[in-house]
């Protein structure tokens, strides 16, 4: 990532994780699909509901995949062979301190969470169950998100890519297995999820082992050692923080949806599940271009950092713009895979309307996030993103569905939910970009104090 064209290496760099990121999207997705088609509508709201706790409490892996993947990208970049073993080993020490932690209050916090929340009664069961079983494969899952992120942050997207497209092939053969052969409803595609995830983990250690020729993968090196594991810590906790805050956020508006009861909750389950995979651009290239300029960073090369942020950004709003499009012109179709319901998918495909140009400003969020991030400011998009998810969307959802009542509407229009969404996107879109140009990214890699 540090010679050549910047956007040919981005695009070339970005294209194999965002068909990693599709196949991830399938994880979910499928679940939602075989719940909906084989056991009913219920399932299908129970699988959603129990998304947003699901999210909050991943945020531990999200904090430590980012902030490994922004060191082992700068340690790669500074050719620091010694740092970028020291990095990937502690990276998988505090995988599995937080899989320990993940599992044990997942399990007793799911289900006085989801009544909390006012999860209707007839699938609150489900909903548990869904998450109790997801939370005992949490070390899968870290390990296989985490490792990805290192794999990445070395500039081997490809190898992620190819063990992800087997994990979500043997996750759809297995989602049908329970659920349509067995009979285990939404816990067979909970058991389905993990048992891939655990599959594709083990591959990605497999990799990790054979790059002898970047870094020493060996025991001696996961053992908690300054600064490596404070370091990725520091990195990534600025990006968990702003994924708890999104996902608490999240929360408290899946409180506000599901006073509209089960039809808009299985409604707003099909618009996220679309949502998924129209964002896959977004996040594909901010995560590209988190690499690439942290490897430019670790070379000082800061004016290449500059350059390859114009040519990405453009690229993620083209991508975005045509994912947009798609998603107006064939979304009916997309919807009816989910359900053969007619109203909801109608509904749904209401909803999806709202968002859809919203896409373009999550495109200029995500890119010069991820070059700030790769930089290593993490904190200016974390500030950016409590805002926008805590302090414009939550507050907006509630004021707008309160303006709206009617009797026809006792809760509001439901519409409120995705216009409060669609102006945070736009109005973070704006604080980004402002802070992107004030540049104060820059000058702040790590990479260079432990040469």
């Amino acid at each position: 990532m540090t010679v050549g064209e910047p956007w040919k290496q981005i695009l070339v760099f970005t294209l194999p994780m965002l068909l990693g990121n599709i196949a991830q999207q399938l994880y979910s997705t499928v679940d939602s699909i075989v719940v909906g088609k084989y056991v009913g509508d219920n399932a299908l709201a129970a699988v959603g509901s129990a998304s947003p706790i699901l999210n909050l409490l991943l945020v531990l892996f999200i904090g430590i995949s980012i902030g490994a993947s922004i060191m082992c990208a700068q340690y790669l970049g500074a050719r620091n062979r010694t740092a970028l073993s020291y990095a990937v080993g502690n990276c998988i020490l505090l995988t599995v301190i937080a899989s320990a932690v993940m599992t044990v209050a997942g399990i007793l916090l799911a289900r006085p969470m989801l009544v909390l929340l006012g999860t209707p009664e007839s699938i609150l069961d489900w909903c548990t169950s869904y998450l109790c079983i997801l939370f005992l494969g949490s070390l899968g899952s870290g390990l296989y998100n985490i490792l990805s992120g290192v794999l990445r942050g070395l500039g081997d997207s490809v190898s992620a890519l190819i063990y992800l497209i087997v994990a979500s092939l043997l996750n759809i053969v297995l989602d049908i297995f329970f659920v349509a052969n067995l009979g285990l409803g939404v816990a067979g595609v909970a058991w389905a999820t993990i048992i891939a995830q655990a599959v594709s983990a083990v591959l990605c250690i497999l990799r990790l082992a054979r790059m002898k020729d970047m870094f020493d993968f060996h025991i001696s090196y996961m053992k908690w050692k300054d600064p490596y594991a404070p370091g990725i810590i520091r990195l990534g906790l600025p990006s968990g923080i702003t994924q708890a805050i999104f996902s608490m956020s999240m929360i408290l508006v899946q409180s506000l949806t599901n006073s509209f009861g089960e039809q808009l909750i299985a409604a707003n389950v099909i618009v996220m599940r679309v949502d998924g995979f129209a964002m896959l651009p977004n996040f594909s290239f901010g995560t590209a271009l988190t690499t690439y300029a942290g490897q430019n960073i670790g070379a000082g090369n800061e004016e290449r950092v500059v350059k390859g942020a114009r040519q990405g950004l453009l690229l993620s709003v083209i991508f975005s713009a045509s994912i947009t499009a798609l998603i107006l012109i064939f979304g009916k179709y997309l919807m009816g895979i989910f359900t053969d319901t007619a109203e909801l998918a109608t509904l749904s495909m209401r909803m999806m309307r709202i968002l859809a140009v919203g896409y373009i400003a999550m495109a200029v969020i995500q890119a010069l996030s991820g070059i700030m991030r790769g930089a290593g400011d993490t904190v200016t998009p974390m500030w950016i993103s409590i805002v926008q998810t805590f302090c414009l969307r939550m507050p907006l959802a509630y004021l707008l569905c309160y303006l709206t009542r009617s009797p026809e509407y006792p809760h509001g229009r439901p519409e409120m939910l995705f216009v409060s969404m669609l102006t945070a996107w736009c109005l973070g879109a704006a604080a980004t970009t402002f802070f992107y140009r004030l540049g104060r990214w820059k000058g702040k890699g790590i990479a260079g104090s432990n040469s």
